[in-house]
């Protein structure tokens, strides 16, 4: 079975936890597990991206979802590791090409940037896209391959 681990720091706390909950009622075929913050209190956002991190690189069909205040200090702290492809999207074309063309597999959103409803079509557009292959792999198997 897929798994989808969530992560979050203090800004990005109740739009995790909404996300964890539609997840768990739509996507009955996905695992959802919940990496934190457990509360609403100041942490600091490396520490909660690297913990989805961890979970991600153990399977290839693992995914993560980052949330803090902007999305940019999580997308930052993921894309430090080999293999991890963290996108962070705004609108439903960003969301879609993050699939299709860099086989992003931890989506990073702004909870101070991105309503709710927003959030969850943009991890809806996300989780159903396809890969397209072809040309991009060779440009994936370059991101993948890199360590600066």
């Amino acid at each position: 079975m897929q798994k989808i681990f969530l992560g979050s720091d203090h800004g990005g706390f109740e739009l995790r936890n909404t996300l964890k909950q539609y997840l768990q009622q739509t996507r009955k075929d996905i695992e959802i597990e919940d990496m934190g913050v457990p509360e609403e209190i100041s942490v600091d956002y490396p520490d909660y991206a690297l913990k989805v991190v961890k979970k991600v690189l153990k399977a290839e069909d693992h995914l993560g979802i980052l949330v803090c205040g902007t999305g940019i200090g999580m997308s930052m702290m993921a894309n430090r590791f080999k293999k991890i492809r963290a996108a962070l999207v705004h609108n439903e074309f960003t969301a879609q090409m993050a699939k299709q063309h860099n086989n992003a597999n931890i989506l990073c959103l702004g909870a101070r940037t991105t309503e709710a409803e927003l959030a969850k079509k943009l991890v809806d557009i996300w989780l159903d896209s396809e890969f397209e292959a072809g040309r991009h792999t060779r440009r994936i198997a370059k991101l993948d391959d890199f360590l600066g």
